[in-house]
């Protein structure tokens, strides 16, 4: 028995500093998440594989496009400024800086566990997303110029899954420290709305296909809720520890 405690202390020490709420119906939230996300990004995953989504990816990219003019994007010019910036939100580096405040933040204030959770969540996720790329290997469009420099591969969008995954996972450990139920909703909701203009801006840019970016979202999103769902087995996993 006390070799059971000590492992379990061992191992859940990871989400120690973790506020632990009380079962409510979150988790089953995050389960469903978790299941329509990944259902989602094989359905799509399939249909691109099998070419039965290209024209509906095209119809959809050529709605960012002026009309009879593809080459040309909707908007006056300020717009698409405005679209290569917020794209950049979903880069690597930006991901990298706003990942290194958070967990600084945890580390000067001695919260060892949730610093570490945060870069193995978002880092496991990026690597699952640069893999996923490789496997589909589905190349970028070439209907128009792209107005972003880009050197990967398309399926699934790097940018929207990554941002999700990112964003989503920081902002769940932020609520975690919050007691106000406006500032958690607050947070999770520009978590969101992060995720959804990155990931729409790709499309608008030129340089992901509709398709690219939904199965980002949706891989993303359910790649978020099984790390939450893994903290939430830890910490139960901790509780019974203590109490047994």
């Amino acid at each position: 028995m006390h070799r059971r405690s000590a492992a379990a202390e061992t191992v859940t020490s990871l989400v120690k500093g973790i506020r632990h709420r009380p079962a409510n119906i979150i988790p089953i939230v995050m389960a469903a998440i978790l299941g329509l996300g990944v259902y989602g990004f094989v359905a799509i995953a399939d249909e691109v594989a099998e070419g039965e989504m290209a024209e509906i990816d095209e119809r959809l990219f050529l709605l960012f496009r002026e009309a009879g003019n593809p080459g040309q994007p909707i908007g006056p010019a300020w717009l698409q400024e405005t679209a290569v910036e917020v794209t950049a939100i979903g880069g690597y580096p930006l991901i990298i800086l706003t990942l290194a405040a958070v967990v600084g933040l945890f580390l000067v204030t001695k919260r060892y566990g949730p610093a570490l959770y945060a870069v193995l969540a978002v880092g496991s996720g990026a690597l699952l997303t640069h893999y996923l790329k490789l496997y589909y290997a589905r190349p970028r469009p070439d209907l128009v110029d792209h107005l972003d420099v880009i050197h990967t591969l398309s399926f699934p969008s790097g940018h929207a899954m990554v941002t999700t995954i990112a964003y989503l996972t920081l902002a769940a450990l932020v609520v975690r420290f919050v007691e106000d139920r406006r500032v958690r909703i607050y947070v999770i909701s520009v978590a969101v709305f992060v995720a959804m203009i990155v990931g729409l801006s790709r499309i608008y840019v030129g340089v992901h296909w509709p398709s690219d970016v939904a199965a980002g979202w949706a891989l993303g999103a359910a790649w978020a809720s099984l790390s939450w769902l893994v903290v939430q087995l830890l910490q139960y996993w901790r509780s019974r520890s203590r109490n047994g």
